[in-house]
């Protein structure tokens, strides 16, 4: 019994140590993730793929589009009196916030008009009913309005109420909806507005309602099946990137029954993904590209008019935090499976630190729940941030990874900017940042997003040739590894199997 005992002890032992070695150890990334990111697959976005939006009827008046109308009669703007909160009138000679309603789309001809406080233009209750006031905050009949354009000129348009009458303009102060719009579209006549459509998000949500609960089915499905296939994976693999960062929406959770407008599909797609990953040894990062509310205003958050509502209640983060749990539990069995990344870029000053922080927590603790080997990524705050923030939190936990996105792009300072310039800027000004966020007891760094694409007209295939070797160059040095955005896209230079494909790109 005495050298089985000893046996045994000993083997104890070992199994003690490798478990403190691997506490130690498990923060190093067993690879360096050189990763494409799926985008404009799972989660819409319109400039991606301009197409998907072909078949949507009336598909410049989506969720979200900017409207300014100016009477015809008196000149001037409508315009939601202190922003929202009281009446409607017609009384600015330029527009600008206060003067731009966003719509909801009801179908391709009914909408609401939110104000710039993110009330609802509606009826007055108060009055006669043909009033017109901008203080609902959750919209209903009463502030469902229908759009009529002049088939001879598209942004002279009427406006119908809820009450069968049109809008009118009487007075710079008085705006009414008890017009029977049978005019001629002329300038005198006050029920008729000059349009201006400022644009609006192209995302999922924009494309999903376009269509409607009908079509919205098709299309998707379509799409999902298309754009990614299997042999994209096999293409990846044969490339020299080893990883995808896919990113999902949040209401794949509720999969095959979203909430209107999205509809079911893309956790098939996701599942089809995570087979073909197996298949061609390409690791896995799923990312949390919307979540519910929008977490920055932007197309790719779903947004549904621009505004940044996610995070504002518990409920909300909480909401979230089942959205990282539900597709933990779904991958974590799978090899494929490297990394969750919590939320994508979340916009200062609406995300705070503090609810950053509250939520990165606790959807840490769900990912660890399920994977004690799937990094947690945490993706720094766009907008006035400090870009090392999250250290104190992250340095607690292992397997840790902070996510920054580098781009020579969208920010004034690029706009003159040479080719040696922009090349210059990757080596000095990105080597600075990626190591001011770089530490040797701190999370692992992962450089998530970034494109051989700039604001320089007229450069050749040399010039873009040496800018992304730069990149490449600077953005290996990130512990946790880097990935490209994206794959495909209709902007060449922003499609990494285009440029792979016409030597713009070797890896």
């Amino acid at each position: 019994m005495a050298p089985y005992s000893k046996t045994k002890q000993c083997l104890c032992l070992c199994i003690f140590l490798c478990c403190i070695s691997f506490a130690f150890t498990r923060d190093i990334p067993n690879i360096q993730i050189r990763a494409v990111n799926l985008g404009g697959w799972l989660v819409t976005e319109g400039w991606i793929k301009p197409p998907l939006f072909d078949g949507i009827p009336n598909k410049d008046f989506l969720d979200g589009t900017e409207l300014q109308l100016n009477s015809v009669t008196v000149g001037k703007y409508l315009c939601a009196e202190s922003g929202g909160g009281t009446i409607i009138v017609a009384n600015r000679t330029s527009a600008s916030g206060w003067e731009t309603f966003r719509l909801w789309r009801i179908n391709e001809t009914s909408f609401q008009l939110r104000v710039f406080n993110k009330q609802f233009i509606g009826l007055d209750a108060t009055g006669n009913g043909i009033g017109l006031v901008a203080v609902a905050e959750t919209p209903g009949g009463s502030e469902t309005f229908e759009i009529v354009r002049n088939s001879g000129n598209s942004s002279r348009i009427r406006i119908k109420a809820p009450n069968g009458f049109f809008l009118q303009v009487k007075t710079e102060e008085l705006v009414t909806a008890d017009s029977k719009g049978d005019g001629n579209w002329g300038n005198d006549d006050p029920s008729v507005f000059v349009m201006t459509n400022r644009g609006g998000p192209n995302g999922e949500f924009q494309v999903t309602n376009g269509y409607g609960p009908i079509k919205a089915p098709q299309i998707m499905k379509e799409h999902w099946s298309t754009f990614i296939v299997e042999n994209d994976f096999n293409f990846i693999s044969s490339n020299g990137l080893n990883a995808v960062r896919i990113p999902v929406g949040w209401w794949i959770a509720s999969d095959p029954t979203p909430p209107l407008p999205y509809v079911g599909g893309s956790l098939q797609a996701l599942d089809n993904a995570f087979l073909w990953a197996q298949k061609y040894g390409v690791k896995v990062i799923i990312d949390l590209h919307a979540a519910p509310g929008s977490q920055n205003g932007f197309e790719h958050s779903s947004t549904r008019d621009g505004s940044q509502e996610w995070g504002l209640s518990d409920q909300n983060i909480q909401q979230t935090v089942a959205v990282i749990d539900f597709l933990t539990a779904r991958y974590a069995n799978s090899p494929s499976l490297y990394a969750v990344e919590l939320i994508n870029e979340p916009l200062s000053p609406g995300v705070t630190l503090e609810i950053i922080t509250k939520y990165y927590s606790a959807g840490y603790n769900v990912v660890r729940k399920h994977s004690t080997s799937a990094f947690v990524i945490m993706s720094n705050r766009l907008g006035p941030a400090n870009p090392t923030e999250l250290f104190p939190l992250a340095s607690g936990f292992t397997g840790s990874v902070i996510d920054v996105h580098y781009y020579n792009l969208f920010s004034d300072i690029f706009n003159s900017m040479s080719v040696q310039q922009n090349i210059d800027f990757v080596y000095t000004n990105r080597s600075a940042q990626l190591s001011q966020v770089t530490t040797s007891n701190g999370p692992l760094t992962f450089v998530g997003e970034w494109v051989a694409e700039w604001q320089v007209t007229g450069a050749g295939k040399l010039d873009y040739q040496n800018f992304a070797k730069a990149q490449l160059e600077v953005y290996g040095r990130a512990s946790f590894g880097w990935a490209y955005w994206t794959l495909k896209n209709v902007n060449n230079y922003w499609s990494l199997e285009w440029m792979i494909n016409n030597g713009y790109i070797t890896l």
